[in-house]
């Protein structure tokens, strides 16, 4: 059984902002957009407030009216903003209950040529249980396996499933089976709270026991844990910290139900030193770049380090996406690695895809890493 999970940056639509050539936009972007709106949320706004909204209103490009490139300033009622014909901008509301409304990020396609590269990546890597981490829904995995991945790589996969999350945008994780593999269960913890009664996952933690086709069964835990966009402050590293430690207990869960066949996978957000993921070092899985089978990097290594990185550069400090496995499966491990192709490289790292020629046709930031594990 070949393992493997995969960020693919938001299948059909992604924020609009990261479609742009300069990789540097995307920051910007959302940096501005979730400080704006944590300004907006404020009960009472201050002098220094105003001029910071204003401010960033002018890098967003809505300070002359609500719709700018990459946001929309979406106003219900009352007043935020008074736009003169003459004289300055300003903010008129003195607090969130004067008016109602919020900043948007606009979405967009992706390029068809990142799509079509997207594809290429999932065929190269040959996958039998691919948990794929920002898909909006069912029916986009579906469109985008019957119009894009099979014209791509003339191969299909069998069963596909999405369970719909807490993400308002509708960035999920979704599980793709090659055929003769089945989804025998699922469970959703989209209910799992935090003490103060908020969702712990910021997407779900699906729970799916995979059936393969000689009839062993492993469950398998796709998660996509909180980001880091738009800042990591104690609220962010918290949540993080939450999620790991009740994905953590689940794992603990399964075991005691007899379930010796467990991995968990996706975009966990932080790296393996830190103390957000730490719960999950503290049972007794491991993650797969640490088996000494873990071999096939697609990497450069001559410049220093492992390469065990999955996201942007692949450098050791980039690793945030994981595949973890409980000790039944770790002993039978046979080879691991990551496809890296589809992602952006302007230091010639690893080799890309030759329909990869400019930065807003990549796959993605985040590269693909894959397990074969003996069943």
């Amino acid at each position: 059984m070949r393992l493997a999970a995969f960020n693919v940056e938001n299948l059909f639509q992604r924020v609009k902002a990261f479609n742009d050539e300069e990789p540097e936009t995307h920051r910007d972007i959302l940096d501005a957009h979730s400080e704006l709106n944590k300004l907006f949320a404020k009960p009472g706004y201050s002098t220094a407030d105003k001029t910071r909204m204003l401010a960033l209103m002018d890098t967003l490009g809505i300070l002359n009216r609500d719709e700018g490139r990459f946001v929309w300033l979406r106003r219900i009622r009352g007043r935020l903003i008074t736009r003169p014909r003459s004289g300055a901008r300003r903010i008129v509301a003195d607090g969130r209950d004067d008016w109602v409304g919020w900043l948007e990020l606009k979405t967009g396609p992706v390029d068809e040529t990142a799509f079509q590269n997207t594809a290429r990546v999932i065929a190269e890597a040959n996958v039998d249980a691919l948990a794929l981490v920002e898909v909006e829904s069912r029916p986009v995995m579906l469109e985008f396996h019957d119009y894009i991945y099979q014209p791509v790589a003339a191969d299909q996969y069998g069963p596909m499933m999405l369970i719909d999350g807490n993400d308002a945008r509708g960035i999920d994780v979704g599980l793709m089976l090659r055929p003769g593999y089945r989804v025998a269960s699922m469970l959703s913890h989209v209910d799992d709270r935090m003490p103060d009664g908020r969702p712990i996952f910021s997407r779900d933690c699906p729970e799916y026991t995979v059936e393969l086709p000689n009839g062993a069964r492993v469950a398998v835990l796709p998660n996509h844990f909180k980001s880091k966009y738009g800042g990591n402050d104690a609220r962010s590293r918290a949540k993080r910290r939450a999620q790991a430690e009740a994905v953590a207990g689940h794992y603990r869960r399964l075991r005691l139900m007899g379930q010796r066949f467990v991995a968990i996978l996706g975009d966990l957000n932080d790296t393996p030193d830190s103390e957000e993921l730490a719960p999950l070092y503290a049972t007794d899985l491991r993650e797969v770049s640490d088996h000494p089978a873990f071999t096939a990097f697609q990497f450069d290594s001559s410049r220093g380090g492992r390469g065990i990185g999955t996201f942007q550069t692949g450098s050791d400090g980039h690793k945030i996406d994981y595949i973890f496995l409980s000790p039944a499966l770790w002993d039978r491990v046979t080879l691991g690695g990551m496809v890296r192709k589809g992602a952006w490289t302007a230091s010639g790292r690893w080799d890309m895809f030759d329909t990869l020629t400019r930065p807003h046709h990549a796959a993605s930031d985040h590269h693909l890493i894959w397990v074969d594990i003996d069943l």
